[in-house]
C-alpha cells in the first residue's frame, strides 16, 4: 500500500480469511504515507473522491482500521500502515436491538459495517452534546478506541428507553448492568 500504488484487491487477498477485526494492535509496520481515503460523518467510505460501493471492501478496510496515539486513523497490515481521514467517527450505529429490561437490559447495536456491539462496561455509550453545535453527539465505543456515531433514529430509540433511575437524577439507559447518562 503505497501512496502511488495502493492496491485494494491485494489488501483484500491478504486478510480475507480472517473473521472480525484483525489484531492491528499487535502490528507495528512502517508508515507508508497518506492515501486519498476518507470516512464521511454518515459512515460512507470514499477512495479518491468516489464512494466505495462494495460492502465487502468497506468491511475489509474497517477490519484493519486503527486510531493511533497521534490522533490519526490508519489502515494497518503486518507490513504497511497508511493514513486516512475520518470526518467524525469511523462507524455509524444504524440499528438497535433491545434485549431484556431494566437493569438486565442489553442494548445491541449494529454498525454500518454489520459489526454487533453490546453497550456495557467494555463498550460504553457516551451520550454527550457537541459543545460547538449544542446538538447531541451520541457515540458507542466499538473496539480499541474506535467509536460509532449513533444515528438519529437509534438515538430516538435510546431516548424512548430512558429512565431516571440514577442517584444523579439524570435520565439515561441501562445496558449490561451499566447506567449511561444523557449529558
Amino acid at each position: 500500500m503505497s501512496t502511488t500504488g495502493f492496491d485494494a484487491d491485494a489488501l483484500f487477498k491478504q486478510i480475507r480469511q480472517s473473521t472480525g477485526p484483525a489484531p492491528v494492535h499487535l502490528w507495528n509496520p512502517p508508515f507508508c504515507g497518506d492515501i486519498d481515503m476518507r470516512i464521511a460523518s454518515d459512515g460512507t467510505w470514499y477512495y479518491q473522491g468516489t464512494p466505495v460501493g462494495r460492502k465487502a471492501m468497506v468491511k475489509l478496510f474497517s477490519s484493519v482500521l486503527r486510531l493511533d496515539e497521534d490522533g490519526c486513523y490508519y489502515l494497518v497490515t503486518p507490513v504497511e500502515k497508511v493514513r486516512i481521514r475520518v470526518d467524525d467517527c469511523p462507524f455509524v450505529a444504524v440499528l438497535l436491538d433491545v434485549q431484556g429490561q431494566g437493569h438486565d437490559q442489553e442494548l445491541v447495536f449494529t454498525t454500518n459495517t454489520e459489526e454487533k456491539v453490546v453497550a456495557g462496561a467494555e463498550n460504553p455509550l457516551l451520550l454527550e452534546t457537541d459543545p460547538e453545535t449544542a446538538m447531541p453527539h451520541p457515540r458507542l465505543l466499538c473496539r480499541s478506541n474506535l467509536y460509532a456515531l449513533i444515528n438519529r433514529n437509534v438515538f430516538y430509540q435510546l431516548a424512548d428507553l430512558s429512565t431516571q433511575e440514577s442517584s444523579a437524577g439524570k435520565p439515561g439507559v441501562w445496558s449490561r448492568g451499566c447506567f449511561f447518562h444523557f449529558a
